[in-house]
């Protein structure tokens, strides 16, 4: 089954995406602030914005979902 049809897995992707950006934003800057005002590629900019403010909260998310892949 494909992660967009499937809830968890969906959820796994999104986590996975704005980690992997925040990280990304935080390494090279410049690569996620040029693109900043654009569509498609200002959503990779948002995530690591999202990344950075709620960094508690997908830390947390980070261990449910580890904890809750190891369990199934």
């Amino acid at each position: 089954m494909s992660a967009l049809f499937n809830f968890r897995s969906l959820l796994q992707v999104i986590l996975l995406l704005i980690c992997s950006c925040t990280y990304v934003h935080s390494q090279w800057p410049s690569i996620l602030d040029r693109y900043k005002d654009h569509g498609a590629l200002g959503a990779f900019w948002k995530m690591a914005r999202i990344g950075e403010r709620a960094s508690p909260y997908v830390s947390l998310a980070c261990i449910i979902m580890a904890i809750n892949q190891f369990n199934s």
